[in-house]
């Protein structure tokens, strides 16, 4: 069986009416059972070996966090209960808040905590920083444990507070590369693996062994306090039909409604449209360093010169105020933002420039081969509007439609375009990922780094000494260096900043506003 259709939805209603029924309420035991419904495909389960938007919402709603980065990004203690450093500032004790349990029941440990934590830190960006400065993780009992580094490491809290979820050693043992094959965390929502339906519906209960911090909620910190009993992520794959399910009632909630019925959506009393991540997104096309045209710098500066961002959020966004577009490589709007090396900006589209950056890289015709999300509309209009601007410069491209799980497995193939790899693809990160010099997607320590692979050592030598900077004047002033050099190297193109409306029902209450759009909390909201 695959994703629901516009037929199931709007004539029958029985696929998503069904998706909601819960245990309780066959078994007749609660009239108030309050389910929420929304709407997305959840390809992969372990926030380690997949990074995706989706997959992150899951991860945030099964497993905890020792500590959660609140609204203004400053990291809060959230499993951890007591904590403090050495005054050498080498060493750092943690104390478990009691209480903590995975869903099998059983206690969540140190050694369960240590497990985690490794297997975080050898795919994130921050992780991979803070195990190069690591001397040992080592536990004093089932509470309480230490992290001793070898040099000072001031961002250690953030980078905990940052995806480093926790798992049970069984799970947290397994080779970072592999994925995991049970989904058991200790989070607010318990994953019901027996009522989902891989690419059909994904359905989390409640966890009623949870044990909520008494502070109000703020982007992932403070009290999860989960108000609904279930909430089901339903995969539709054709967006008008996701628009027609949340219009109906039939769902509760759609993150991507297309952009060109937003205009008509707010005229809608069914239906209501909430920016629930004040930053936005910023739009990026990966590049593969390791294959041929954009393993040769040329060629990738070529690609600054063509993209014409205007183009893209005009394209995407029939009203101004939901775009604006932005030559930072940390995204406008955030501390990190500067005009360092942006003269590219102002010229573009160039394509003389670009088809001579071609000529002087050595590009010989070949094609270039885009994966284009088919169920995600933005990118889908962008892809082709990227391969309409690269042909005016010159360039065979190849178009390749796939849904969006499809571009997620493909984009991991290093092989050439020819044998199942590829050389570009689009997507979105918010501004406080991008903002964020040490998050993986700005890595550039080639097999290490994101997909793409891109290598520089000055890159990774700018993120290190933005690392040990000790003040944000000074950081900024780093910052610059940083983005002075990427835009010569470019690990990647942007294509524009937005801030995407989410279409929900009116009786929903309680969304967060948080400055990740990968995280979507489900705790702290009601259903009227």
């Amino acid at each position: 069986m695959g994703a629901f259709t516009r037929r199931e939805i709007l004539q029958t209603g029985v696929a998503l009416a069904g998706a909601a029924v819960g245990p309780k309420a066959v078994m007749g035991q609660s009239r108030n059972y309050k389910v929420i419904r929304a709407i997305g495909d959840i390809p992969a389960y372990d926030p380690v070996v997949s990074t995706t938007d989706a997959t992150l919402y899951h991860a945030v709603m099964v497993y905890d966090t020792l500590f959660g980065l609140d609204a203004q990004q400053i990291a809060q203690p959230q499993m951890v209960g007591k904590y403090g450093l050495s005054e050498d500032k080498l060493t750092w004790t943690f104390e478990l808040r009691e209480g903590l349990k995975f869903h099998d029941g059983t206690a969540v440990t140190t050694g369960d905590v240590a497990a985690s934590i490794r297997r975080w830190a050898a795919k994130d960006g921050r992780g991979q920083l803070m195990m190069e400065r690591l001397k040992d993780i080592s536990t004093k009992d089932d509470k309480t444990f230490t992290v001793q580094l070898k040099e000072p490491f001031g961002l250690l809290l953030d980078g905990l507070g940052s995806n480093c979820l926790i798992m049970r050693t069984k799970e947290a043992e397994t080779d970072p590369a592999r994925k995991i094959e049970a989904i058991v965390g200790s989070g607010p929502f318990r994953f019901n693996q027996a009522e989902t339906r891989p690419g059909v519906q994904y359905v989390y209960d409640r966890n009623l062994d949870y044990l909520p911090r008494k502070e109000p909620a703020s982007g992932l910190a403070g009290g999860k306090v989960v108000k609904v009993d279930r909430v089901v992520y339903v995969n539709i794959t054709d967006p008008h039909t996701a628009v027609a399910a949340v219009q109906a009632g039939e769902a509760d909630f759609f993150s991507d409604p297309p952009t060109d019925l937003i205009d008509q959506l707010s005229h809608d009393s069914n239906v209501k449209l909430e920016v629930l991540c004040p930053g936005g997104s910023t739009g990026m096309i990966r590049l593969n360093f390791l294959q041929p045209p954009f393993d040769n710098v040329k060629c990738r500066q070529a690609l600054l010169y063509l993209v014409n961002q205007i183009d893209f959020m005009k394209g995407n966004f029939a009203n101004p105020s939901y775009f604006k577009t932005c030559p930072s490589y940390f995204s406008c709007g955030t501390t990190m933002e500067n005009d360092a090396n942006t003269e590219w900006f102002n010229a573009a589209p160039d394509y003389a420039r670009a088809k001579q950056l071609l000529k002087e890289g050595g590009y010989d015709g070949r094609a270039v081969l885009i994966l284009q999300p088919t169920n995600w509309p933005l990118a889908k209009s962008s892809a082709e509007i990227l391969a309409q601007q690269m042909r005016l410069a010159g360039m065979s491209v190849q178009l390749v439609p796939l849904d969006w799980g499809g571009v997620v497995a493909r984009r991991a193939v290093k092989a050439p375009p020819e044998q199942g790899g590829w050389n570009i693809f689009l997507t979105s990160n918010g501004t406080a990922v991008t903002s964020d010099p040490l998050h993986i997607v700005n890595a550039a320590n080639g097999d290490r780094a994101w997909f793409g692979w891109p290598d520089n050592a000055k890159h990774e030598e700018l993120r290190a000494k933005w690392l040990r900077a000790e003040t944000i004047e000074e950081r900024k002033k780093i910052a610059r260096e940083i983005q002075e050099n990427a835009w010569d190297f470019v690990p990647f193109v942007t294509f524009g900043q937005w801030m995407q409306p989410m279409l929900l029902r009116p009786n929903l209450k309680g969304m967060m506003k948080v400055p990740f759009s990968w995280l979507r909390p489900w705790w702290n909201v009601e259903k009227a």
